[in-house]
């Protein structure tokens, strides 16, 4: 998905479904990618004609650039973004050239002496001119102030956004300001309790938010979107996710039929809005749970996963996987967005032990999930390429043969999913019936009795 979204049309769109805000309200929209867009609606004291208007809790990472002001009757001029932050640093860097008071306390008497100096350079260390000497501030214990006159006007105590308007009527009418900033950022983690016996998952969802935009963010509206946001230095990840998304282990539109959509998804984007209200610190990171599911269907499986065609001189470990499906007849009936599912299953004794875990892909309703949690010793996988010839100028026939084993004391089903087709790619002929799981790949559920072994075999024609 790449979507390129300006200001002012992501305003629109993530409002556009709300109820109208009120003055004195905030909201927040955050992304994956280290991007949240901000909406703040204040009711302003605007007098008429030009004038400029300061805006001192603003992120401190904040995006000039994409910054919005919208009010009755007024037109924004100019705006600048002031970062340069009032320190004691600072201070003295903007007195180079100019005249302080130093005031040194004796520690023996305890007098008080105070001299005028001129600030000469603050590189590596403060050197003052004090009448005709030139003196370096020192950093020891002894008790020195410097006093100056006053705070530059271009130091500020927070990140101020100023912005000059030109209003055409003068009053109190609400204002709204929105901006896109990085340093916020959210990622959802799965806690998943599986039973094998009657086969089901309690799965528990929690969003993880994090905050190092430098400003709180009291009270306010917060809503997570799940999907990936183009951005205009992303091209190359985009198209790494892209080659990444071919191999993943989600199938779209399982066997529980057509993807299914849910009710709060816009512009191809899912989203999840945070219960009521929140506070949002600086440097702080806040869990909430989104997904509480109990006893959806859910089953152990085994995978083989060929990316091509292949010869293994030696037989490969299968994986060992949990299989569930997110559709609503299924259990849980809601979009996943992407995070790390952590699975759990109870020992004899009734406790959780920790067996593995896997990231999924954001997930529409009703796809098929796939969480690999390790390898099995005792099923294993043998590919053999038994004959490759050219079935034209662009297009290859490959015919395959995978050995299965199973050492285990029960009979198992492993899924052999293979990798490498086209578009065009087809099968001609096979000794068990496949099903195609996308354009790429292709998957054949394969029984294999208790100390036994099966061998499937497969003929398959790909290229463009």
């Amino acid at each position: 998905m790449r979507i390129v979204l300006g200001l002012a049309a992501a305003a629109a769109l993530f409002a556009g479904g709300a109820p109208a805000a009120e003055p004195g309200k905030l909201s927040l929209t955050v992304y994956n990618s280290d991007l949240a867009l901000v909406q703040d609606i204040r009711n302003l004291s605007i007098a008429a004609g030009r004038q400029r208007l300061e805006f001192k809790d603003v992120s401190a990472r904040i995006r000039p650039e994409t910054v919005s002001l919208v009010a009755a009757d007024v037109g924004i001029v100019e705006q600048n973004f002031d970062y340069d932050l009032l320190t004691p640093e600072k201070l003295m860097e903007k007195a180079v050239g100019r005249q302080v008071q130093i005031v040194r306390i004796n520690p023996g008497n305890g007098a008080q002496v105070t001299e005028t100096a001129t600030v000469l350079s603050v590189n590596g260390g403060v050197v003052l001119k004090i009448g005709d000497r030139i003196e370096v501030l020192r950093q020891d214990d002894v008790p020195t102030r410097v006093i100056f006159d006053g705070i530059p006007q271009n130091l500020r105590a927070k990140p101020t956004l100023s912005v000059t308007v030109d209003s055409g009527k003068a009053g109190a009418r609400p204002a709204t300001l929105s901006y896109l900033t990085n340093g916020l950022s959210w990622k959802a983690d799965y806690v998943a309790m599986f039973d094998e016996g009657p086969g089901k998952l309690d799965l528990q969802g929690w969003v993880t938010l994090t905050n190092t935009s430098g400003v709180d963010y009291p009270d306010a509206a917060v809503q997570l979107v799940a999907g990936d946001v183009n951005l205009a230095n992303n091209e190359q990840e985009y198209w790494q996710r892209r080659q990444m998304a071919r191999n993943t282990s989600v199938r779209r539109g399982g066997v529980g039929g057509p993807v299914e959509t849910g009710p709060t998804s816009v512009a191809d984007y899912y989203l999840y809005p945070l219960p009521g209200h929140t506070t949002v610190a600086q440097n702080q990171t806040k869990q909430v749970s989104f997904l509480d599911a109990k006893g959806a269907a859910a089953r152990k499986a085994y995978e083989y996963r060929a990316y091509w065609f292949e010869t293994l001189q030696t037989p490969a470990n299968a994986d060992v996987a949990v299989q569930f499906s997110n559709a609503s007849h299924a259990g849980l009936g809601r979009q996943l967005p992407a995070g790390i599912v952590r699975v759990y299953v109870r020992d004899q004794a009734g406790e959780p032990k920790f067996v593995g875990e896997n990231r999924i892909d954001h997930t529409p309703q009703g796809s098929d999930i796939s969480v690999k949690i390790g390898e099995a010793f005792d099923v294993t996988v043998q590919p053999t390429v038994v004959a490759q010839d050219g079935a034209g100028k662009t297009r290859s026939r490959y015919r395959m043969s995978c050995l299965v084993r199973n050492a285990k004391a029960q009979p198992v089903t492993v899924v052999i999913r293979q990798g490498g087709l086209w578009r065009e790619g087809k099968v001609i002929d096979e000794s068990l019936k496949s099903r195609r799981l996308d354009a790429y790949n292709l998957a054949w559920d394969v029984p294999v009795p208790a100390n036994g072994e099966t061998t499937l075999t497969f003929t398959v024609e790909t290229g463009w």
